[in-house]
């Protein structure tokens, strides 16, 4: 089974994303430094993890930056 990764930093900012196993993860703790959480490439109800979205953990999903409004 395809499984995706998103590694987060301490704001909750993605900063990497991975397409590996949670098992190979787990055996290879010293190739996945830090946190990472899943992300879902095809389920309709969550957003799929980009460098520079935000995790928030009450929802489990991610959510895109906002871009600033210019004047």
């Amino acid at each position: 089974m395809t499984t995706y990764f998103a590694q987060i930093d301490s704001n909750n900012i993605v900063t990497d994303v991975r397409v590996v196993s949670a098992e190979y993860m787990a055996a290879n703790p010293e190739l996945y430094p830090g946190t990472w959480v899943q992300t879902y490439f095809d389920d309709p109800n969550k957003t799929y993890a980009g460098i520079g979205y935000t995790y928030d953990y009450a929802t489990e999903n991610f959510y895109a930056p906002i871009a600033p409004i210019e004047p």
